[in-house]
């Protein structure tokens, strides 16, 4: 018979083992770029965890060296992917309201939600040689998945700022400094390190963790969802301008985007 988490897409793994669900991102090729389809196979997936007894901690890696590197600019052309109804909003409130700790394994490229999600995990481990971005103003777009709020509580604004408003790369050992990621771990260490966690995690009473997890998220659980609302309002005007049209044909095109022309 088919495993409760066979997912519907063949671009995410995901496999169930002593009550720690491991979802993988695979599409190695495109060093983990996220369609439409991956995005509504993992909401889906979280979902089904979240009312299954049997899943008690989540783990988020990717395959091939790589996280993620954010999202297949070709399915945001028609300006429809952060909408309201939009597989990437289903798949940012399913991790969002997700009451089971979830544990990320980070290597290679983190960029855009690659980075944005950890903020919504409960512990993230980083390999040293992994990479990080949020180059939202780079592409005409806005920051994203309450990434306004909470990077400069976690941060400061001064950080935050830098990290949102330049959107450069930064090192494995800047995202722990700046509490993106729990610890830095050694090339080929990060889903290892992260299957300890889990297994830690899912030993302890159940009931207690999910009670801690959603005391710990009291202060910020509400405003956080409403400043995805917001964001995804603004990112989906920001996916029909001008600007974002630039950014994704100099990115198509292999140039460096010109803003030159605009006010």
């Amino acid at each position: 018979m088919p495993s409760p988490f066979e997912s519907p897409c063949a671009e995410i793994d995901a496999q169930l083992s002593n009550r720690v669900l491991e979802i993988t991102i695979n599409r190695p090729e495109r060093k983990n770029a996220l369609t439409k389809a991956m995005y509504s196979a993992m909401a889906q997936l979280f979902r089904d965890a979240a009312a299954n007894p049997e899943v008690r901690v989540v783990i988020l890696t990717g395959a091939g060296g790589a996280f993620t590197s954010g999202n297949d600019l070709t399915d945001f052309l028609d300006g429809s992917a952060s909408s309201k109804d939009s597989p990437v909003f289903q798949f940012m409130t399913a991790l969002y309201e997700f009451p089971k700790p979830v544990v990320a394994a980070v290597s290679g490229v983190a960029v855009g939600i690659g980075t944005t999600l950890l903020l919504h995990c409960d512990l993230a481990i980083a390999e040293d040689h992994a990479m990080f971005q949020m180059p939202f103003v780079n592409l005409g777009l806005c920051p994203e998945y309450a990434s306004s709020l909470l990077l400069p509580r976690i941060m400061g604004h001064v950080k935050a700022s830098e990290l949102l408003l330049l959107g450069n790369k930064f090192d494995a050992q800047t995202a722990a400094n700046v509490n993106i990621c729990n610890e830095v771990v050694f090339s080929g260490e990060a889903l290892g390190r992260a299957r300890e966690y889990a297994q830690e995690l899912a030993k302890r009473a159940p009931e207690a963790v999910r009670l801690s997890k959603k005391l710990l998220r009291q202060g910020t659980y509400e405003s956080g969802m409403a400043v995805i609302r917001e964001e995804a309002l603004h990112f989906q005007q920001r996916l029909q301008s001008e600007e974002f049209r630039e950014a994704a044909t100099a990115f198509m095109e292999k140039r460096p985007a010109d803003f030159s022309q605009f006010e």
